[in-house]
Order: C-alpha cells, then structure tokens, then sequence
C-alpha cells in the first residue's frame, strides 16, 4: 500500500517544472490575456469522475484548462469592480506556503511569527497604536464581522454567555457603504434594520444626520454601538471625513470602525492622495484587503483592533484539546484562533510579506499613487470628449462616467451596459456598472499596476467607438 506522494520524484520535479514555466509566461505575458467566456468544452470537462489520472496528466490539465480561464484581472485594462491584480512575488509565496501547509490557527512556527511581522507593519501604516491586535481572513466581508462582534463585547461583556439581550443595539453606515456592514449585522443576529444608512454628501456621511438619527435612536430606548465609516466606497470612491467621524463617535461613546478594504492603503501613496485617510488611526477597528490595492493573491485580507482585550474577549474559547503549552509546538501564545471565528487557516500572510519584502512601501506606494493618476487622467479624458460626461468627481482611483449624457436616464442606462457587455466580450477592456441618480453608468477601479496612460486613451476610444 502506497502513500499519496509521487511515485517518481524525477518525473514529478520535471511536470511541476514546466507548470511553473507556464504560470510565469502567464504572468508575463498578462497583456495578451483578457477575460473571455469559459467555452462550454472546457466547463464540461472539469466535471469529476474520482478516477485517477497521475500528477502528469494533472499538470497538463491544469496548465490548459484551467489557467487561461480566469477573471482576466491580471490584464491591465481590467478595471471592474475592485479586483486586486495579482504580483510575481505571490506565485513564490504561494508555492512555499503550499508547500509548508502550516496551519495558522496558533502553535509555535514560523508562519505565525510572519503573520505577527505583518500585522505589525500595518498597524504602524495605519497609525494604530502598539499593542493593537489584528488577524488576517478572507477579505473585508469578514474583518466587519470580527470588528462588529468586538464591538458588540464592548458595550456587552456578556453577550457570548447569554446573548444579546431585551435593549436592542443599532450601528450607523453611510448610504453608500459596502454591503458588508449589513452582512455582518445579521450574521451577529441584530439584523440589517439596526443598520441606520445616513444620507452622504461629497464629503462622506451627513455628520449631523449621523448626530440626530443617534439621539432619536436613544430616545427610543435603543442601545448605539457603533458607526462604520468608509475609506474609499465601492461605487464612487468617496472618503468619509475620518477625523470628523472620530470626533463624533469619542463624543457619543461609540466604537468606530473603518471599512478600508482598498482606500486605507492610500496611506501609502503621494499628496494629495495621503490626506484621503488622514484620521484612520483613530479608529477602534480597521478592515483592508491586500488582495486589492496592495496587488497580493486572493485572497489576502486583515482586521486590526485597537483594544486587544476586548478582541480576545470576543473569540476566545480554548478547550482542553487547544490548551496553551510553556514549550514545544503547543506553545506561541498568542494563538490567532483567539481573534477569530478560523481555527483552521491558510497562510495568507506570506503573500503580504513576500509583497512588502520584495517592493518595499516606498514602491507600493508609487503604484498606488500611479493608479491614481490614472484616474485623474481618464477623468480628464472623459470631460475632453463630449457627449461623455463624469458622473461622480474623481476622488482617488474611480472614475464613473456615462458614454453619451444628451441622452434620456434610460437611453444612457442602456448604452452604458450595452458598451461594458460588448467591451468585456470583445476583451478590448473590462469597465463594471454602477448606479449614479437613476443612470447605470461605466465605472473604472484603477488597482491594477500594469495600467499605462496608453490603455486609459485607448479603452475610452474603444467606449466612443461603440456609441
């Protein structure tokens, strides 16, 4: 009887090989590749059948039917929704962690001590103070249920033992934030109408609505908790006061959180970009994603805390089985399982550090800076060709615009996913939708560090040719 390794190393080294090889190519050759339809052979054949075929036969596979189908992301006019566009330095990192298969849930190894060195660096990025705590997860989606349930502790020590109680709690959003907030709201059981959107203005959420909806809200024996602020919203890339906000929530006792899944890297990038973020270490918790404008493989995302007590107080629970050991490989206290709802976890951030060691923040930063000019400049490009029009201000990296605004909201509407649908198929450019005051509009995530000016001038001909 045989293990699962393979039965020839020598055989094995020289598939993995050329499976490298092709992945690089990939990788290098990313302009020839955009996104196109899955064909219906291809969808066909992924179909399982438990017989056994060998990691030749594998290699094979996985080098032509399964590496030219993905999201196109890597290319550089993909500019839909916000997609992280994947780093060379990943592809190393994700064959050493695939290779150490470390489960990140605690113990004693090196992978938890890389995790540490991250989290850290981020927490000195983000200007949060030492000793706040953070772990890494999925993407934002989860990071907003680890700060809102740390939240939650915070006003109700004793929520885990006997729940949330009869005095229900609301939490405040801008209208324009992530649908995350709303996620987390009912997964932690308070429901999404304990979620108060606050209408927004250029400059984010409405700071007095925030004030009077907060007050009506105790007036009517309801408990405010918390408020997520956004830096960098997903359809128009506004930016919330972050300064103001924290002002106001020290002022009425609550817990702020920022969602930051792309915008709080702009930490990192050049005037007058850096100023979006100002105040964001103020914050009690903070979700970012790597995946996304920080270029990592997916998925690559963290929550840090600012009060570590409070959440280990909101996840701990160690039984005998987990119990923390003075040596050996049952030791490493803290353990990250204790900052989470994940036991078992991947090593996810090896690729952040393999990021940061191989580009440093200095040229992280430059390609955050750079995706922003680009912004800026197709911008300028939409506003210098008329009919097409910008339908939100540029704010850092989102550009949103409508290919002819002489036409009705409906004819506009139309147009708009009539271009994004025949570009993505055409693979010319991959423009997502959005909604801006009843006109579906072309919208541009600029997180892609392969972008030239050349690709911006070029897809917005491609959106003036097809209208």
């Amino acid at each position: 009887m045989s293990n699962l390794d393979p039965e020839n190393w020598d055989e094995y080294r020289q598939q993995a090989h050329a499976l490298l090889d092709a992945c690089i190519d990939r990788l290098a050759s990313a302009r020839e590749h955009p996104w196109q339809p899955l064909p219906e052979a291809v969808r066909a054949s992924y179909a399982l059948d438990g017989v056994a075929r060998g990691e030749g036969a594998l290699a094979q596979e996985l080098a032509e039917s399964v590496l030219p189908h993905g999201t196109g992301n890597t290319h550089p006019r993909f500019w839909g929704w916000v997609h992280g566009t994947g780093l060379a330095s990943g592809v190393m990192a994700e064959m050493v962690a695939a290779t150490m298969n470390a489960n990140l849930g605690g113990r004693a190894h090196g992978a938890v001590e890389i995790e540490r060195a991250v989290i850290d660096w981020t927490r000195q990025v983000m200007g949060f103070p030492e000793g706040s705590s953070g772990v890494f997860v999925t993407g934002t989606s989860q990071a907003t249920v680890i700060a809102l349930a740390s939240a939650r502790v915070a006003v109700m020590p004793e929520v885990r033992a006997r729940g949330q109680g009869a005095v229900p709690l609301t939490a405040y959003a801008g209208a324009g934030a992530h649908n995350a907030a709303r996620k987390a709201m009912e997964l932690l059981g308070m429901g999404h109408d304990a979620l108060r959107l606050i209408p927004e203005g250029p400059q984010g959420m409405d700071l007095h609505a925030l004030a009077e909806r907060i007050e009506a809200d105790r007036d009517a024996g309801r408990q405010p908790f918390a408020v997520v602020g956004t830096a960098g919203s997903v359809d128009l890339g506004r930016f919330d006061d972050l300064n103001a906000l924290a002002d106001l929530a020290q002022a009425q006792g609550l817990w702020l959180h920022i969602d930051g899944a792309f915008g709080a890297w702009t930490r990192l990038a050049g005037a007058p970009w850096r100023a979006l973020s100002d105040g964001i270490g103020r914050a009690d918790s903070l979700a970012c994603d790597f995946h996304k404008w920080m270029f990592v493989p997916y998925d690559c995302g963290l929550v840090l805390i600012r009060d570590e007590a409070t959440h280990r107080a909101a996840f701990a629970a160690r039984p005998a089985y987990l119990a923390a050991q003075s040596a050996g490989l049952g030791g490493g206290e803290p353990w990250f399982c204790d900052y989470g709802v994940d036991l078992s976890r991947g090593n996810r951030a090896l690729k952040a550090w393999s990021a940061i060691r191989a580009h440093g923040a200095d040229g992280l930063g430059a390609a955050i800076t750079r995706c922003c000019m680009l912004a800026k400049a197709m911008g300028d490009g939409v506003s210098a060709r008329a009919p097409m029009a910008l339908m939100a201000p540029v704010v850092s990296n989102l550009c949103v615009f409508t290919a002819d605004a002489g036409l009705s909201e409906a004819e506009q509407s139309a147009l708009n996913t009539r271009i994004a649908q025949a570009l993505q198929l055409a693979g010319v450019a991959v423009f997502s939708t959005t909604s801006v005051n009843g006109v579906t509009c072309l919208r541009a995530a600029i997180t892609n560090h392969r972008t030239t000016a050349a690709d911006i001038e070029a897809a917005l001909q491609a959106v003036a040719d097809e209208r």
